[in-house]
């Protein structure tokens, strides 16, 4: 089988990227998680389909790194977006289907990636955590001395710990500095901490706003670059309407929140 991919990044969160509008790709579970693998395969956080799609302007298939079918990824999102405009698909605004559903899009004069995240109409807590889903579910901790602190061994031990084990959930870390967050995160399905993660920073936007009402911006740092979460908190703790989350500062390679990393074909053996 020869496969034409792209591999694209978002503040470090990289995929590889398939265009799949003729309908003529098929990849195995175990194909994915080969391509995705840093040592025998491509290398990559997770893999991604642009399909066709007869209501929108194309529909994002999204698979971990482990080789299961993911739930929504907010880099990923930017990254299939800028994908599609250089694929000559460029709308004035941008609607797809994602796993969560409906998401809008703009990529503006500058090249920054605009994403629409869905609605947050739940927030719970455990001791001092929060949990929320944002297009995929997030435990949210604050913690200090982030920069040197442990996130895959103690990511990993909340991730499967008896209550999250069956289904996972991803783990973010955050800290407050200087009027930003710094955020790092345990990702499920990669089962590691990646450089960014664009629901998990959505998450922790929401989780740590102490504001009671009111649209919002939080500018975050992750430790592959800056990203700006804007909302609109429409109830005390609760109730959430994300407008829209940017890339915050421009990359060098693309000056667009997504970039192109590389291109290229491979061939490989059909398991």
């Amino acid at each position: 089988m020869l496969l034409h991919f792209y591999k694209y990044q978002g503040t470090g969160n990289d995929f590889m990227i398939v265009d799949n509008r003729e309908g003529l790709i098929q990849l195995s579970n175990k194909q994915v998680a080969l391509l995705c693998d840093r040592h025998f395969g491509i290398g990559a956080d997770g893999l991604m389909l642009l399909n066709k799609h007869d209501s929108y302007d194309f529909e994002m298939v999204y698979y971990n790194a482990d080789g299961a079918p993911g739930t929504m990824c907010g880099n990923g999102g930017r990254c299939l977006t800028k994908f599609a405009f250089d694929q000559g698909i460029q709308p004035a605004i941008y609607t797809f289907i994602a796993s969560d559903g409906e998401h809008e899009a703009v990529i503006d004069a500058n090249g920054w990636v605009h994403l629409k995240m869905i609605d947050v109409n739940e927030v719970s807590y455990q001791n001092d955590a929060t949990l929320l889903n944002t297009g995929s579910p997030h435990y949210i901790k604050p913690v200090t001395q982030l920069a040197t602190f442990d996130v895959y061994a103690n990511g990993k031990i909340i991730r499967y710990n008896e209550t999250y084990n069956k289904v996972g959930i991803n783990v973010n870390f955050v800290e407050l500095n200087d009027n930003e967050l710094f955020v790092r995160t345990y990702e499920r399905g990669v089962e590691n901490e990646t450089f960014s993660c664009g629901t998990g920073v959505t998450a922790a936007a929401l989780a740590m706003c102490k504001v009671n009402v009111g649209k919002q911006e939080t500018k975050i740092r992750t430790l592959g670059g800056n990203l700006l979460i804007k909302f609109n908190k429409m109830c005390f703790k609760k109730y959430y309407f994300i407008l829209s989350f940017k890339n915050w500062i421009a990359f060098v390679c693309a000056s667009a929140a997504a970039s192109l990393l590389n291109t290229g074909l491979l061939g490989f053996a059909n398991p």
